[in-house]
């Protein structure tokens, strides 16, 4: 397994960015990093939260499903080795457009959101993260109001639901 993750992480390094010292991968391992930290906050990660990640990670950055969950996995265990955000934020800021940004944080909301409960660490660390990411609070708000129309979410009723 370690031998395929490499061999996908050189792939893709090679393939997208051979100029720079870090790959690409290192940018979807610290995105999936950044949400498996996200998912994990409020004690429970759990097989809805799992899927949504692998499946951004497929779709956003164009993966099969076997290297998605590759990437997957590398980034639980970099989340479960530190709880230092600042270098995986570090990284997406220098690497990402700010309109790429703005989407990992929309991405971050789909995470939160996908295990149907809002916990108030889950809503701080996305915060945090916009912060690190330079993402202003509006732009972050924006993203959060976007996951919910998509996925039909009534606020009220959500906000409500997780206060008692």
């Amino acid at each position: 397994m370690i031998k395929q993750l490499r061999t996908l992480l050189n792939s893709l390094s090679s393939a997208k960015e051979p100029d720079t010292h870090q790959g690409i991968h290192d940018k979807q391992i610290a995105a999936a990093t950044l949400m498996v930290e996200a998912a994990c906050l409020d004690g429970d990660f759990d097989l809805n939260e799992r899927k949504k990640i692998r499946d951004l990670m497929s779709e956003k950055f164009a993966l099969e499903e076997k290297d998605a969950e590759l990437i997957l996995s590398e980034a639980e265990k970099e989340q479960s080795k530190s709880s230092q955000l600042l270098n995986y934020s570090r990284l997406i800021k220098d690497s990402y457009s700010l309109e790429e940004r703005n989407s990992i944080i929309e991405w971050l909301w789909e995470v939160v959101y996908a295990d149907g409960v809002v916990h108030e660490y889950e809503a701080n660390l996305l915060r945090r993260i916009s912060g690190l990411l330079y993402v202003s609070d509006r732009d972050s708000g924006k993203a959060r109001k976007r996951v919910v129309k998509r996925l039909g979410i009534d606020e009220d009723l959500v906000y409500e639901k997780f206060k008692h």
